[in-house]
């Protein structure tokens, strides 16, 4: 019981305890049907117990579980009891119960994650005890990039199960990006015919040599997110989809070149990208680009009931825009100062767009103004060969925030002003602490998910053995003392903070494997910061931790899940000779 994960508010231990047998049943009051089919799979799969349906607990089924909404109780808030009666699990909702039911599955043990039973006697027991919880976040993220390697559908239903195991509850969708685009629309065919596989693709950091000489790519039909979104909700996750605009969108210009900036380039010769970092190859804002997107995001409400839509927003360059005169006429047209106005008005649009149609916005946190000028940060210059850009002054180091699509741009040097979102819009700060604390400060809702703390494609150790090194170290410690609430929020303004997420990008993550190794055990940790409340991160116990992850580990391995042991990585984890770009020191906490 003091070896659960995330750990919970309150636990009362007893003495006895409660064995499931072949007799036992299982009863779902009414409103928890759903939660008391996924947990009788579950254990009925893992243990071969039947647990038939049964009836409501009393003195004479004591080893049964009960299911029960409470509406005393918070909509995610779980009392789960233990006790010579059997157990019992009531919930504020069928979203608490089946955190309870989580919990439940954690206190029968690791093989209670199994797939079938292991075929030897043994004796599946709760102990007798009363815990009381609740989550500190309503927003639990995970962020899956799946435009820059693609994740088979399977892959994406079990980190859904992973994410429910560890009461994570959104998964934010990365589905477009300049590498790739991974989501059926009917109106657009070319969108996957063309959009969603690449040539060929880099191996390691953008400036590693080498490349895997054949084509890569893959897409969601529409049927397969349905899929996906159904199974999200059974597990009551809410899935966020993203399409990103106006920057990273050369898979799209690839597909429909008019959608780019033909009097720059030829648009025509374009492919989906093949290396990572940022692409100068942007939208135009154009109308037809604008009714072009509206029409993809009507196939995509169709498809994600969530009432967030993320937009990107992020990374875009303005070389082309500069340079093109139809851009500029477009900006006099419209009345606007510069190309970070522009993009401004970009944002804009589709923030009018979508809560004209009860949808709210949510987009990295470039979009509280759109370009650099508008933040206060130092000018940026276009790194020629590839498009990323950087700080003047850093041009030739290492970017203070590694490398890659949303690495190397600092963070705000002062504070965004002039926002003019819409009032429902929200705001991914990735970048630090800055946007998410101006956008809250002007009203706005937040997740905090900065870089330097909780993106997990940034390495885990400085040993040398780590596979494919990216950023500064960020260990298991480290995530444990991430705090999403920034100490200069009033009691008020830290209201806006929706809750935190864990970011994880794929650009040198070519498979399952790799998402494994990079994401397990830190977003375990990260999961215990999202749900649980914790004391300051100076006073947290990682000792406990530590002790908590020992019992832990055997229920990932349980689960199949391939994360970096605490001694390091195992042979067939590492990726001698594959380049990445580690940065030594201490990251910055913007």
């Amino acid at each position: 019981m003091s070896e659960l994960i995330p750990a919970p508010r309150r636990v009362d231990a007893g003495s006895g305890e409660v064995r499931l047998t072949p007799h036992s049943r299982l009863h779902a009051h009414d409103g928890t049907e759903g939660v008391g089919h996924w947990l009788r799979t579950v254990l009925r799969e893992a243990t071969g117990l039947p647990l038939r349906e049964g009836r409501e607990l009393d003195d004479t089924d004591e080893d049964g579980i009960g299911l029960r909404l409470d509406p005393g109780l918070g909509p995610e808030e779980y009392r789960l009891v233990s006790d010579p009666s059997g157990v019992l699990v009531e919930g504020g909702s069928a979203a608490g119960v089946f955190w309870g039911a989580q919990t439940l599955r954690q206190l029968l043990g690791p093989d209670a994650y199994r797939r079938a039973p292991l075929g030897r006697d043994r004796t599946w027991a709760v102990p007798h005890v009363r815990i009381e919880d609740a989550p500190r976040f309503p927003w639990r993220g995970l962020m899956l990039d799946v435009a820059r390697h693609f994740m088979p559908k399977d892959q994406v239903l079990r980190y859904l199960d992973l994410m429910a195991a560890h009461k994570v509850n959104v998964l934010h969708f990365h589905l477009t990006d300049d590498q790739g685009w991974r989501i059926e629309i009917e109106r657009y065919p070319r969108l996957t015919e063309v959009g969603s596989w690449r040539a060929r693709t880099k191996i390691g950091h953008r400036a590693s040599p080498l490349w895997e000489e054949k084509p890569h790519g893959g897409y969601y039909t529409k049927d397969d997110i349905r899929e996906i979104v159904a199974y999200a909700a059974a597990r009551h996750i809410t899935v966020v989809p993203e399409i990103d605009i106006p920057g990273h969108s050369q898979a799209a210009i690839a597909a429909y070149p008019e959608l780019g900036n033909t009097d720059v380039i030829d648009t025509t010769s374009l492919t989906v990208w093949d290396t990572w970092g940022i692409s100068k190859n942007v939208l135009a804002p154009t109308d037809n680009t604008l009714r072009f997107y509206e029409g993809v995001f009507e196939e995509v409400l169709e498809l994600f009931p969530s009432s967030f839509v993320h937009i990107g927003g992020d990374e875009c360059a303005k070389d082309q825009w500069k340079e093109s005169a139809t851009v500029q006429a477009r900006i006099r047209e419209l009345g606007l100062a510069d190309e970070d106005e522009l993009q401004s008005w970009f944002v804009r649009h589709f923030d009018n767009w979508l809560t004209a149609r009860g949808r709210r916005l949510i987009g990295w946190d470039e979009i509280l103004q759109g370009g650099s000028r508008a933040e206060g940060r130092a000018p940026v210059e276009s790194d020629e060969e590839e498009g990323a850009k950087r700080p003047l002054d850093e041009v030739g180091a290492p970017p203070a925030g590694g490398w890659g699509s949303r690495q190397g741009i600092r963070a705000p040097g002062g504070e965004a002003t002039g926002i003019s979102l819409a009032p429902g819009a929200a705001v991914s700060s990735w970048r630090g602490y800055a946007g998410g604390i101006t956008a809250a400060r002007a009203g706005h809702d937040v997740v905090m998910c900065p870089e330097q703390q909780v993106y997990l494609d940034h390495r885990q150790d400085g040993g040398p053995d780590e596979p494919v090194p990216i950023g500064f170290v960020r260990t298991l410690e480290d995530v444990f003392r991430f705090e999403p609430v920034p100490p200069e929020l009033t009691p008020d303004e830290a209201r806006h903070v929706l809750g935190t997420q864990a970011n994880v990008w794929t650009e040198v993550m070519e498979d399952s494997a790799r998402v494994d190794y990079q994401t397990f055990p830190r977003l375990v940790a990260f999961a215990e910061v999202a749900w649980s409340r914790l004391p300051e991160p100076a006073e947290r116990d990682f000792a406990d931790f530590e002790r908590r992850m020992t019992a832990h580990y055997p229920r990932l391995d349980a689960l199949g899940v391939g994360y970096r042991p605490p001694s390091g990585p195992r042979p067939w984890q590492r990726r001698p000779g594959v380049l990445g770009r580690p940065i030594e020191g201490t990251p910055p906490n913007v």
